[in-house]
């Protein structure tokens, strides 16, 4: 019975070598790309990729030279080709790989592509360089998955279906976030991150930096931040609303130099990914002040939190402390180039102030009628200040409590109903409600998952999320920027796990982002997932097999 299905599965395997010797043949291999082009037509016919294929890049275009070397780098280490890439103009050769910018095609825009495959060529055609590497992350996409090995695959053609794409991003915001002050993750894992976003198109890394539990970036002018704020005694064990509270005893932290923060901001570049940096306020302070006691309102010292939820520790507003603040952020915009700038807000509670003769005195002078506006002075100053030096600044839904500032960007987490408000009153928006974008929550079934915050978002409900509130007008919809999705890291513990979450719903979020909306389809996503798998395992990504549970592997 051995010998018989061995010689099946041989029989098999010839045939399938066979058919591939003939490229035409080859075309009908599976298509499967995400998130989903927005226009796409399969031809018959396809390119095989061998010794002899060129890539060639459009003469003076530097940016178009440095993505098709990823290219050629990708087929050297998986195909074992040394594919030559030449600076040159004739996109009608035969056996190349053409990538070239066309400035007269505006419908594009900034990261758009059009990508034509026939048995002689690929041509990639773009108006801006984002257009061209997303083209090159479809071309990859068209490959079979061993494209993604990073040593060399036999027994493998190299073979391109024929189709005809154009593809324009629905959302100009297509994020990731990361929360890495309850566990801290390296830079070389932030960099794979950032590498497994660029092959989903996204093109926004949302940093979470500071916390109640750790503060992760070095800021030369104030030296305790990470001596004393990015470091904890011990870490909870197990799930915060078990009782009693248990903790491993283990001291616990760490920090990025400003060096290696510049370092993954150029490394996001490179992919075009904007890095925008979190630095939470006025709540989520705790280890701020560990660090600075005065910055709190008691005065007392304290020490950076060792057990997650939402702690008192709030920043008082003396001008002293927006003096500090003002001098993060400028070391901060120093590192991050970036337009954007996000200041939390969120999940501050103001027991302290309340509680607090000098904040209330403070209230009185400033006219307000309670706390939740004098949150919303604190976060207006800052936002004043950071407008000064040509940024904007994104806060958590909470800041709409006590009336908007005038240009700050909402990032609506605790539902669409903020992302709906602030978009209606004429502010931009990014939507991340925790009913659909926060990996933090079991894929599955909870007893076959690891520890996490507990609640369920499986992949099909991440895909079945729509950004656009249909109670917004279109004019108020235009003010919706995107969406991204949140790994907040309290049950994080390592970076296996982080890829655990995340992976695959972060196929879905970008589906959801990138992929108009009346062309997604849950069933053919499901498929295209197949091979999705294994391009996550030629890229080593600890990705959660519990959808496979759920029969994702026979859609």
């Amino acid at each position: 019975m051995k010998k018989i299905f061995l010689h099946t599965i041989l029989f098999a395997t010839i045939s399938i070598l066979l058919v591939c010797n003939d490229t035409n043949s080859c075309a009908a291999q599976d298509i499967s790309i995400i998130p989903l082009p927005a226009q796409m037509q399969k031809k018959s016919g396809s390119f095989a990729i061998n010794k002899q294929t060129k890539i060639e890049v459009q003469q003076g275009n530097p940016e178009a030279l440095r993505i098709a070397k990823m290219l050629a780098q990708k087929l050297q280490k998986a195909a074992g080709l040394e594919i030559a890439v030449i600076a040159g103009n004739d996109n009608n050769a035969n056996n190349t790989i053409f990538f070239t910018t066309v400035s007269t095609n505006d419908s594009l825009g900034n990261e758009g592509y059009q990508l034509s495959v026939t048995n002689q060529s690929v041509i990639v055609k773009a108006a801006q360089p984002a257009g061209l590497f997303y083209g090159m992350q479809t071309i990859a996409q068209l490959l079979p998955a061993e494209i993604e090995s990073t040593t060399k695959v036999n027994n493998i053609y190299w073979i391109i279906p024929a189709v005809e794409i154009t593809d324009v991003p629905r959302f100009t915001w297509r994020g990731q976030h990361l929360d890495v002050c309850r566990h801290f993750v390296s830079v070389d894992f932030i960099k794979k991150y950032i590498d497994n976003m660029a092959m989903h198109k996204l093109n926004t890394f949302h940093w979470h930096l500071t916390e109640d539990q750790g503060w992760r970036l070095e800021i030369k002018k104030y030296p305790k931040l990470t001596e004393v704020g990015a470091w904890r005694k011990e870490t909870l064990v197990g799930h915060i609303d078990e009782k009693p509270k248990k903790f491993d005893g283990k001291r616990y932290g760490g920090f990025y130099t400003q060096e290696q923060a510049r370092e993954v901001v150029q490394y996001a570049k490179d992919r075009f990914i904007t890095v925008v940096p979190e630095i939470e306020m006025p709540g989520h302070a705790t280890a701020a002040i560990a660090a600075y006691p005065e910055l709190g309102v008691t005065g007392k010292k304290i020490e950076v939190a060792t057990y997650w939820g939402v702690l008192p520790d709030i920043f008082n507003v003396d001008e002293s402390t927006f003096t500090f603040l003002e001098n993060v952020l400028s070391e901060v915009m120093e590192i991050f180039p970036g337009q954007y700038i996000h200041i939390g807000g969120d999940e501050a509670i103001k027991d302290q102030w309340k509680a607090s003769p000098k904040i209330q005195q403070k209230i009185k002078e400033l006219g307000l009628k309670n706390e939740e506006e004098l949150q919303s002075y604190f976060m207006k100053r800052i936002e004043k200040f950071v407008n000064s030096k040509g940024r904007k600044v994104i806060g958590w839904d909470e800041i709409i409590e006590g009336g908007l500032s005038p240009n700050v960007t909402v990032m609506s987490w605790r539902g669409m109903e903020g992302g709906v408000t602030a978009a209606k009153s004429g502010h931009d928006v990014i939507m991340a409600p925790v009913q659909y974008t926060y990996f933090w929550f079991n894929q599955g079934d909870p007893k076959k998952e690891p520890l996490s915050a507990g609640g369920y978002l499986p992949l099909e409900k991440v895909y079945s999320f729509e950004p656009v509130d249909p109670s917004l007008t279109p004019e108020e919809a235009k003010h919706v920027l995107g969406a991204h999705g949140s790994a907040w890291a309290e049950y994080m513990e390592s970076e296996a796990k982080v890829e655990y979450m995340v992976f695959p719903r972060i196929s879905a979020l970008a589906e959801v982002v990138w992929t108009p909306g009346e062309k997604k389809d849950w069933k053919d996503f499901a498929r295209r997932m197949r091979k999705q798998f294994k391009r996550y395992d030629y890229r080593k990504i600890n990705y959660a097999k519990t959808p496979l549970d759920i029969g994702l592997e026979k859609k």
